[in-house]
């Protein structure tokens, strides 16, 4: 499975995000958190920011909802132009028909889990999403350290996507680096959201690059 690289816009700089987005045009996805200061303690970005990012990234958007009520609010941002969604498992009042909905709309469907959410409850709705995310940190601000204790979440999440035979990716979120990415491939992750790292580098084409080459060597 190729190791896709979703370098996170949280580390851009907000006045600049067009200049921003067009510095990780190689990249695969790029990945916009949206943060209500609901459900995260952080406010970001909402919908009217995320249609006018969907009309000028030269990547696809890969919208990470940290939002109270997605039920209600992430089916807006598929219609915005986004080619996946994930929602918060701890924030859906139905995620299997959020996910539907999703779908219908056009775009992948995630479903996202704090470090300490157990991920059993939805490998037996593996063939109603298109993405697990683990969090590898708590959600709301960037630049935090990686979470070991996520590592076996992310063992066990592959193991069963394994077994199910689906095309079920597996993203991790959260002190991602060259440090960490090798760790994250071998346990199973796919998918792999780098903020500072990849605004921090010197050359962001060449850090991309390097990540993705890190994640290959282990992939599953």
């Amino acid at each position: 499975m190729a190791a896709l690289i979703n370098p996170s816009i949280l580390s851009a700089d907000f006045v600049n995000l067009e200049r921003d987005l067009q510095a990780i045009a190689t990249a695969d996805f790029a990945h916009v958190d949206v943060m209500d200061n609901h459900f995260v303690p952080n406010l970001t970005l909402g919908l009217p920011v995320f249609e006018r990012l969907a009309k000028v990234s030269p990547v696809p958007l890969d919208a990470h909802l940290m939002i109270d009520e997605p039920d209600r609010w992430a089916p807006a941002y598929a219609e915005a132009g986004a080619a996946s969604v994930t929602f918060h498992a701890e924030a859906a009042t139905a995620p299997v028909r959020l996910a539907r909905e999703l779908r219908r709309l056009g775009a992948r469907a995630g479903v996202a889990l704090r470090p300490a959410t157990p991920v059993e409850p939805f490998l037996d709705l593996l063939a109603e999403i298109d993405m697990i995310l683990v969090m590898t940190v708590e959600p709301g601000f960037g630049g935090q350290s990686f979470i070991e204790g996520t590592l076996p979440k992310i063992r066990r999440a592959r193991k069963a996507v394994s077994e199910s035979g689906l095309d079920v990716w597996i993203q991790v979120d959260g002190g991602i680096s060259r440090e960490t990415i090798e760790r994250a491939a071998d346990a199973g992750a796919n998918v792999f959201v780098a903020g500072s790292a990849v605004y921090g580098a010197q050359s962001i084409p060449a850090e991309i690059a390097a990540l993705r080459d890190l994640a290959a060597k282990h992939a599953h």
